[in-house]
């Protein structure tokens, strides 16, 4: 359905087993291979005999997306996954892979992950906590699955973070209830400045459209113009941008609203 209301889409080959090992170690993965039944990880994170297949996929369409300043309408989503565990739906970190290889294979090797999933992407933190050339940056509805992201860094079991902060994570919790207005000023006056005083050869988003008003999991209550307004300023944050589907769960707004976004990506403010 999302894919048939972009009829000019490309297509990109499925990454490979060494991709995904720049992030993920073998083990991990190998339990993704040679299932014959479907898997329950968690209470809704799930694999079944085609996941490795979609994993590959998933992250071999973002890579194209990293090499065209393009948007990677994937599933499955990955902010939530760390190096080895699976959580809220994310098998892989598709945006983690993707940094990886732009570093690896691009040669750029700053890199700001700037997060706009209604959830807080732990994974992607927890992947670069220690790491001083990748800047994660998220803005998400705390208290708010997964617990993670709130004024004091802790982990997903709830510890606290030995350090308690990261100089290259930025966390910005929101209340459920935020509007267009208290987001985009959060976007503006906290966010922007320090992605900028980072200066990423490349800006990733991790996009999550869960944050809209109309999606069944959102607490926030974010119009369609927000999202048009969050691209257009992340287009001018750095040289190259390139973004990636997280959440969405509306499936009759979702095609809009990635239209929505992708004219913001391509229209700088």
């Amino acid at each position: 359905m999302l894919i048939s209301a972009f009829p000019d889409y490309a297509s990109a080959e499925p990454a490979t087993r060494v991709d995904l090992e720049r992030v993920h170690p073998a083990s991990y993965l190998d339990s993704f291979e040679n299932l014959d039944a479907t898997q329950w990880i968690d209470f809704d994170t799930f694999v079944t005999p085609t996941s490795a297949e979609a994993i590959k996929l998933a992250v071999g369409v973002t890579f194209e997306a990293v090499r065209r300043g393009g948007f990677a309408l994937v599933r499955p989503p990955g902010h939530h996954a760390s190096q080895e565990n699976a959580m809220g739906f994310c098998l892989v970190n598709n945006i983690a892979i993707a940094t990886r290889y732009a570093q690896a294979e691009l040669g750029l090797q700053r890199v700001a992950i700037l997060d706009w999933d209604i959830h807080h992407g732990n994974g992607t933190e927890a992947i670069f906590w220690a790491d001083p050339d990748v800047f994660y940056v998220s803005l998400h509805a705390w208290p708010y699955y997964p617990g993670t992201g709130g004024p004091r860094a802790k982990n997903a079991a709830g510890e606290d973070i030995p350090g308690g902060e990261s100089p290259t994570t930025l966390n910005i919790p929101l209340p459920g209830g935020t509007g267009d207005r208290s987001y985009l000023q959060a976007f503006e006056q906290i966010a922007c400045p320090a992605i900028e005083t980072f200066a990423p050869d490349i800006v990733l988003v991790s996009i999550g459209f869960d944050a809209h008003r109309d999606d069944p999991l959102s607490p926030t209550i974010l119009t369609d113009q927000a999202f048009y307004q969050l691209a257009s300023r992340t287009a001018s944050l750095a040289p190259r941008f390139a973004a990636v589907l997280e959440g969405g769960y509306n499936l009759s707004t979702l095609p809009r609203l990635v239209e929505t976004t992708v004219a913001g990506f391509e229209n700088p403010s």
